[in-house]
């Protein structure tokens, strides 16, 4: 079955869209990845998600405008992507505008702003969508959903497998040994914090909206990483916290950029950049040390995806403070990193069709796994 998967992440950077052919069990699927196709958000858009994604206020009349926009751009990608309308199902994540993990005090919810009967008239084609809501429903974060859809489109190694995506959030994916005693061990994935989301809004802020992000590292390799400041931000409570755990701008957004340049105390732009490169290569590290005194896991390697993979400065600090571990890019594994998160959507599509669950409690701290996605007709 041909499926498009549509996705936008925490950057909001635009939309990427892939079109993928899946065939046999749903366990482990027999996949193709048959066309990718990116369309940037226009600069206005992309403005108005980030500060809606930070708790700007807005009129209403504002966010009805900002989700038919950003619906309609869906649109394009898809069509960009498969314009002789060969794909018989769609799954659009939408843009996260708002996380809220559950707490003691509260049950969690997150906001995925898409238009999707809108989505499924312009496009013709049924929509899967909402995937968060059923595991929030059950107790879960909502969040990372992409774990149980990196095992199956990956599989196993003869040892644990680590998949990091440096989006504007740096997630894991973590892919038990295709052999051996912990064969049966289950998926686990978490978000571990900021990846290119505070360096995206310092360098936006440094250029005057010149530039959105540090163009191959350039800017963090002329300037000095502050140790002794990253060491100090690695205390933050959600950095220090166990999985299940999820985030997003409300917490690592503009207003944290803000605290953090204060605590700088006026440091050149560069050594700001480099310190803010150094920071999301040692929390990921850091979320692997803690992994390993916990539950004693340690990667034989870590695929790395995303946009953050193409900045070389980033993948220099992941070295060397990931000691011991290879880094090799998911492109090497035939999955291309641009594609990865819309191949995911297109596969939790299809999977909703085949009542196939996606979440896991090991994961999201659901109840329960579950079936995610609500389907919407264009008829």
């Amino acid at each position: 079955m041909r499926c498009l998967g549509l996705m936008s992440g925490t950057s909001a950077d635009g939309v990427d869209a892939v079109l993928a052919e899946f065939r046999g069990s749903s366990h482990q699927p027999r996949w193709s990845l048959l066309q990718h196709h990116f369309v940037p958000y226009p600069a206005t858009l992309q403005d108005g998600i980030v500060r809606a994604g930070q708790g700007d206020p807005m009129p209403a009349e504002a966010w009805l405008d900002l989700a038919e926009s950003l619906t309609e751009v869906q649109a394009l990608a898809a069509k960009a992507c498969d314009p002789k309308d060969s794909a018989a199902l769609v799954g659009c994540h939408g843009q996260t505008v708002w996380h809220r993990p559950p707490s003691q005090q509260r049950r969690g919810a997150s906001w995925q702003l898409l238009q999707a009967p809108l989505l499924a008239r312009l496009l013709n084609r049924p929509v899967v969508h909402d995937f968060r809501a059923a595991d929030l429903a059950l107790g879960g974060q909502g969040a990372p959903l992409v774990p149980r859809a990196d095992a199956a489109l990956l599989g196993g190694i003869e040892g644990w497998r680590a998949l990091l995506n440096l989006g504007g959030i740096a997630n894991i994916t973590l892919i038990p040994p295709r052999g051996g005693p912990d064969c049966d061990a289950p998926v686990r994935g978490w978000d571990c914090g900021p990846a290119n989301s505070l360096i995206d809004l310092a360098v936006k802020r440094f250029s005057q909206g010149r530039l959105g992000f540090d163009q191959d590292g350039a800017m963090a390799a002329e300037g000095l990483c502050h140790e002794e400041t990253v060491q100090a931000w690695l205390q933050h409570p959600y950095l220090q916290a166990a999985p299940p755990k999820s985030t997003g701008r409300e917490l690592f957004g503009g207003h944290d950029l803000d605290q953090r340049l204060r605590q700088l105390g006026g440091q050149s732009d560069t050594d700001v950049i480099a310190t803010l490169t150094g920071f999301t290569a040692a929390l990921v590290a850091q979320d692997l040390e803690h992994l390993q005194a916990r539950e004693g896991i340690s990667p034989l390697e870590l695929v790395v995806a995303g946009g953050g993979r193409r900045n070389p400065t980033l993948m220099k600090e992941l070295r060397h403070r990931c000691l011991g571990l290879q880094l090799r890019s998911s492109d090497e594994l035939g999955l291309a990193a641009e594609a990865r998160e819309a191949l995911v959507f297109a596969l939790l599509a299809w999977w909703h069709l085949r009542r196939h669950p996606a979440n896991a409690p090991a994961i999201t701290g659901a109840q329960r796994e579950t079936v995610l996605g609500v389907l919407v007709r264009p008829d």
